[in-house]
């Protein structure tokens, strides 16, 4: 398994407080990693990984690596050329059965489920390993721990209570 910490990536579909099931499938803790293309060594880190696991998980694929492999980096301007968040980005889904650990610039533990969210800026633990599973073989990314670095703006449509209220005072009352 090949383990590495991602630079500064953005947060985006994130479910890293309790399990969720996607698609009928099993509760796992999850979050799909949002890479600048400009961030050449993270890609070139997880490409590496990538050829890692290819390489360890031969004895899973029969001996060969398959040419129809399905692969975890993938490129957000054809796969999601309407979303600008994912514009000259590349983005990898990672998951974990296990609760990942969730810290500050400090390595302190964030216990404020709302410090952390879709939008927001981290750095990310991740392990890459092979699968074969029902006739599907590929390189799926392991959820590690995650480490807030900075905030960003609230994807999916989601505003922050500070935006939306700051502009308002006590003399602003609607009763009066």
């Amino acid at each position: 398994m090949a383990h590495l910490v991602t630079g500064k990536v953005r947060l985006s579909y994130e479910h890293i407080w309790e399990p969720a099931s996607i698609n009928d499938s099993d509760e796992k803790y999850s979050v799909s990693l949002i890479i600048p293309k400009s961030d050449t060594k993270t890609v070139k880190d997880i490409q590496n990984a990538v050829e890692q696991a290819k390489q360890d998980g031969k004895a899973k694929f029969g001996g060969r690596i398959p040419a129809n492999l399905k692969l975890p980096l993938r490129d957000g301007d054809i796969e999601r050329p309407d979303d600008e968040a994912y514009k000259d980005c590349y983005f990898i889904n990672c998951n974990s059965k296990d609760k990942p650990q969730i810290v500050d610039k400090n390595v302190q533990p964030i216990l404020d489920r709302n410090e952390v969210y879709s939008g927001c800026y981290a750095r990310v633990s991740i392990s890459l390993y092979p699968f074969n599973t029902n006739g599907n073989k590929g390189i799926s990314c392991g959820l590690g721990n995650i480490q807030k670095i900075a905030d960003g703006e609230p994807l999916g449509g989601r505003t922050r209570a500070e935006d939306d209220f700051e502009a308002y005072d006590e003399e602003d009352d609607f009763l009066n």
